[in-house]
């Protein structure tokens, strides 16, 4: 059957290989198969081969020739594309025309690009520090900016009003920081520094590392008060002291360096003696406060004591100004006055008299006095 065909093919040429292939897609319900012919089967044609030329017959029998398909109009729009001429001898793809759109396209992209860099929206707690080629240029406050398209001027912005926190030291026992006071003790610190940035470009600029010089300030200022104090100071009364002291050292080192940054305040947050010694500080402690307990009733006695003193030297000096203005009346008086308080717990009173010195039991008649308000008191 094979050497028939070889046979047939050969003696056909390029028709008999024509004819050949659409038997094979016809028998294989193939999709490049040219299908039944109208009128054979009552259904319409199949879809046609594009690798095969229409039937010069089919022509001849009044079927129109069917156009390029879809795969042809690709490939001739791609030769076209890459300057290769299309069948037929079509013209090639205009190069002139791309080349204008996407010389338009790419213009229009970096137009976007730039449009996008030189526009800033700062929000309202915040600046921008403007550099230009690299170095500083101005400063800008919040809203909607303008500059210059990177990367010739790019922005940086910085909050300025956030209150910032650095913590030096730990209340853990772990981390201690021991510091040095006065009377040569050592006290273990834990405290915070609140600070804000004050001016962006210096913040930016002037210091290499900010955050790092801010801690390092911190503890030189933090050293160099507190070595001013005594432990008991230190650990007690004298914090808020220590405090408004170190926040000044601070803000002074801090504009010399210009590192613009303000300082908001200082809080110890431990200040307790070494571990190591707790035991024997905590002893030492009640020591002091039973001495100052006991300073502190001594300074109530002698504030007494000299109250008392004044009190009786005002009135000595009232005195002496009605002695001055009457003298013998101001003299009996002080007598009678002074013989009522000495007598005042006698049980017998003697009167003067010129010539006779009469007795009265005045003893006995106060007893009697006395004797009812007492069986009073005893029925009640």
């Amino acid at each position: 059957m094979s050497n028939e065909n070889e046979a047939n093919m050969a003696g056909r040429g390029p028709g008999g290989l024509r004819q050949f292939l659409q038997q094979i897609s016809q028998m294989a319900n193939s999709p490049w198969g040219s299908g039944p012919k109208d009128g054979d089967d009552g259904k319409k044609p199949g879809p046609r081969n594009p690798w095969v030329t229409p039937d010069p017959a089919d022509q001849r029998r009044g079927q129109k020739p069917r156009g390029p398909s879809a795969l042809d109009e690709l490939l001739r729009k791609g030769r076209g594309g890459f300057g290769g001429g299309g069948s037929g001898g079509g013209g090639g793809f205009d190069f002139g025309e791309s080349a204008k759109v996407w010389k338009w396209a790419i213009l229009g992209l970096v137009v976007i690009v730039l449009g996008f860099s030189m526009i800033h929206v700062i929000p309202p707690e915040k600046e921008g520090v403007v550099t230009r080629l690299g170095s500083y240029s101005r400063t800008m406050g919040p809203g909607f900016k303008i500059t210059l398209p990177a990367p010739i001027e790019r922005v940086r912005t910085e909050d300025v009003r956030a209150i910032r926190t650095m913590a030096i030291g730990s209340p853990n026992a772990t981390d201690e920081n021991f510091v040095l006071t006065r009377d040569q003790s050592i006290v273990d610190l834990a405290y915070e520094v609140r600070w804000s940035v004050r001016s962006p470009e210096l913040f930016f600029f002037q210091l290499a590392n900010p955050e790092d010089t801010i801690r390092e300030v911190a503890e030189s200022a933090m050293r160099a008060t507190v070595a001013n104090f005594d432990l008991v100071q230190a650990i007690g009364p004298g914090r808020v002291e220590i405090e408004a002291q170190v926040q000044r050292r601070m803000q002074t080192l801090l504009d010399e360096y210009r590192a613009g940054v303000t300082i908001q305040g200082i809080a110890i947050r431990q200040a307790d003696p070494p571990s190591q010694v707790d035991e024997a500080f905590k002893e030492v402690t009640a020591a002091r406060q039973e001495r100052e307990a006991a300073i502190n009733l001594a300074r109530a006695y002698q504030q007494q004591v000299l109250e008392r003193a004044r009190g009786d030297t005002s009135a000595f000096d009232q005195i002496y100004a009605q002695y001055e203005l009457a003298p013998e009346v101001t003299r009996q008086r002080l007598y009678y006055e002074t013989m009522e308080t000495v007598l005042s717990n006698v049980d017998k009173t003697i009167v003067e008299a010129r010539g006779v010195t009469p007795y009265l039991p005045l003893n006995e008649v106060q007893r009697r006095l006395k004797a009812p308000e007492a069986a009073t008191k005893g029925g009640e």
